[in-house]
């Protein structure tokens, strides 16, 4: 006997799953039978995905998502899980914000497919070429800061008047590197990083 599941995604444990769900439930199907996972969709390397898709759906199962990029977010590889459940596994894919997206059709008949698969291409390559010119754009604001002179990443922090001198007792090995990161009231990345620029300076 076929099988309807659902899968739900979210990026982050901050963003909420509610909307996802009550749409898959208004469709029909049943709370146990909905798979979640709350994680990137760069890669389909998720647990719960995985464990739906290749170990528990069967020919002829029905899998419901509300958007395509629930599903994922990287071209290649919508198509591939997408030919994977229509073409290999032979089950069904509902996407609800998109009626096209739809595979399930009557016997012998392939318009539905062919239409879902058409449209299915056109979407997830609209979806990253966007993602790419947003990356691009974010590249290039980046540079053009960088060229303004704005520091980008963490604020430095503030040295003690004496950090010269602390260095140079810790490499002189008369603290220990716990004493010297003491004084200096740095963590040790910083304080490694920080001796170094000052090397830098006097070579």
């Amino acid at each position: 006997m076929s099988q309807a599941y659902g899968y739900v995604r979210v990026s982050t444990y901050e963003q909420h799953e509610d909307r996802q769900v009550e749409a898959l439930r208004k469709f029909g199907i049943e709370r146990q039978k909905i798979w979640m996972d709350k994680l990137s969709g760069k890669s389909f390397d998720r647990p719960n995905y995985q464990d739906l898709v290749h170990w528990r759906m069967k020919e002829g199962d029905l899998l419901v998502i509300k958007s395509i990029d629930r599903l994922g977010r990287n071209y290649e590889e919508i198509l591939e899980e997408w030919r994977f459940i229509t073409k290999i596994l032979q089950a069904d894919v509902v996407v609800l914000d998109m009626p096209l997206l739809d595979t399930r059709v009557e016997a012998n008949s392939l318009v539905g497919r062919f239409i879902a698969d058409v449209v299915l291409q056109v979407l997830s390559f609209v979806a990253q070429n966007e993602r790419e010119t947003t990356n691009q754009r974010q590249r290039e604001g980046i540079a053009a800061a960088k060229a303004r002179g704005v520091h980008m990443g963490r604020p430095r922090r503030d040295l003690p008047e004496d950090f010269q001198e602390i260095v140079e007792l810790w490499r002189a090995k008369a603290l220990t590197l716990e004493e010297a990161l003491y004084l200096a009231g740095l963590p040790r990345s910083s304080f490694y990083a920080e001796a170094a620029r000052m090397q830098e300076r006097y070579i």
